[in-house]
This record gives C-alpha cells, sequence and structure tokens, in this order.
C-alpha cells in the first residue's frame, strides 16, 4: 500500500462555520467549495479535511444523519505555548487550557462551531540519563549557509545561520541585508531580539521612539512591542533570537514564522 495522501471527512449541520474555523484559526484553505461541502488543505503534513452537511445525499442513506462527534482531529505541533497564545489573542474557543501530562505529552484543545475538538500535542524532551562516566568532548557545529537558507523580500535580504532545522536548539541567528530606501513593515515579535549592525546605518522605531544605529551598535528589540527598521543608506545587521520567536502585523490575524529562524 502507498498513502499519497490523508483526508478527514467529517459530516456537520453547518458547513461554513466549520469552514471559517479551520480557516480563521488553523491556517487551512478551501481547495473546491459547494452547496453543503468544503474541501480544505493546508501546505504541510496536516490532513486534508472535507466538510460535509448532515443529511447530504452523496452519502450513504445510513450515514446522512450521523454527525462528527467523540473524536478528536490531532495535530502535533512545535511551539506550543506560542500556538495558544496565538489562538487566545485570536478569540479562537480554547476549551482545554495548556497542561502536561506525567507521561511528557503538553496538549490544549479547542472546539469549533459544530463541536469538532482539535488537540494540539508537543512531546516534552525526555530527561537526560545521568552521566556515570566522564561525557566525552562535546562535537562543535559547523554551519555553512547555503542559497536554501536565503529569503528575498521586498524590503530585505535574509540569510539563516543557525536555527532548529541547522542544528541549534535554543536559538536562532541570521543576518539582514538592506538597500538604501528599503523599510521593513511595522511587526511585533514575540520574543526579544538582539541586532548588531555589521555596516551601513539603519534607523529603527520600536514604541515610538526612533535611534539611529551605526556599524559597530547593537540593540535590543523586547518582545510583543511594535517595531519598524529602516535603512536610510545600504546596510547590513546580524540579529539573534529565541527559536520560537513568531511575528504578527497589525491589521492582520494570527502570526507568521520567520522562515529564515526556523
Amino acid at each position: 500500500m502507498n498513502v499519497t495522501t490523508s483526508t478527514l471527512s467529517l459530516t456537520v449541520a453547518d458547513v461554513d462555520a466549520s469552514r471559517e474555523f479551520f480557516c480563521t484559526h488553523l491556517g487551512y484553505q478551501v481547495a473546491m467549495a459547494a452547496d453543503g461541502f468544503a474541501s480544505l488543505a493546508r501546505g504541510d503534513a496536516a490532513a486534508d479535511i472535507v466538510l460535509l452537511r448532515r443529511g447530504s445525499e452523496v452519502l450513504p442513506p445510513e450515514q446522512r444523519d450521523q454527525q462528527a462527534a467523540g473524536l478528536i482531529f490531532a495535530l502535533t505541533v512545535t511551539g506550543i505555548e506560542a500556538e495558544e497564545r496565538r489562538l487566545r489573542e485570536a478569540g479562537a474557543p480554547v476549551t482545554m487550557p495548556l497542561r502536561e501530562e506525567p507521561w511528557g505529552e503538553r496538549l490544549f484543545q479547542l472546539t469549533d462551531p459544530n463541536g469538532i475538538i482539535v488537540q494540539f500535542v508537543e512531546w516534552a524532551a525526555p530527561d537526560e540519563p545521568a552521566q556515570t562516566e566522564e561525557p566525552e568532548e562535546s562535537a562543535m557545529l559547523v554551519i555553512t549557509p547555503t542559497a536554501e537558507n536565503v529569503t528575498e523580500s521586498p524590503n530585505a535580504h535574509m540569510t539563516g545561520l543557525a536555527a532548529p532545522s541547522r542544528g541549534s536548539k535554543e536559538l536562532s541567528t541570521w543576518t539582514v541585508a538592506m538597500e538604501a530606501g528599503q523599510t521593513g513593515p511595522e511587526h511585533v515579535i514575540s520574543r526579544e531580539q538582539v541586532w548588531t549592525v555589521t555596516a551601513g546605518v539603519l534607523d529603527v522605531t520600536c514604541d515610538g521612539r526612533t535611534e539611529k544605529i551605526s556599524a559597530g551598535q547593537t540593540f535590543v528589540l523586547p518582545p510583543d512591542v511594535l517595531r519598524q527598521v529602516h535603512a536610510p543608506e545600504a546596510a547590513e545587521a546580524h540579529v539573534a533570537m529565541r527559536a520560537d520567536g513568531v511575528a504578527s502585523v497589525p491589521g492582520t490575524q494570527g502570526t507568521r514564522n520567520l522562515p529564515w529562524a526556523q
């Protein structure tokens, strides 16, 4: 057997309500839709979802009056604390707060308007076994950026250095290059960032205050505060942050991962 994709089919009373829930809070997009039907998908490992209106004639007669109940749609994620915070801030119906089970499972739950339970799960790292002998000297990890670690945006050029996907367990670091006149969007980051300007000058506005930062200077941006970066001349900087930081933009819903820091 060769499984190419996985789809969860749910029979619900209100297709539109569940479709709005999954698209607004869980990042799903509508692949196909019709009266009493919606097919939803994401671009990652999450299962596709098909929503069918209860009583639909496309279902066998013995299934038409059944409704999705007694099941849990579980999603294994990373950065579960940030996910719960994001969903609470977006007004999602968190029906079971984040908790940790004795066996190392961390989880919380949402419930959609049709009673579908969505569970977010992250497994705590196991405790390291006690050392009975002198441990061997830890190996140093050397990371060389490649073209796959480069992200181009209309406002800057980011090159990912250390990150969880490239060997770092706790921190993400990257470089930022901006051409003269480029300005990043106003945004908020959930974690503290430390920037060191290595070339040129940056004008940095944080919480309504603007500072001019020159090459050789370092500035610290606190978490959850509105900031914006402008390059009056070509500039480069090195940035460090805890690896689970996410961004949000005023006027938009939800949070965004930083691809160069993943």
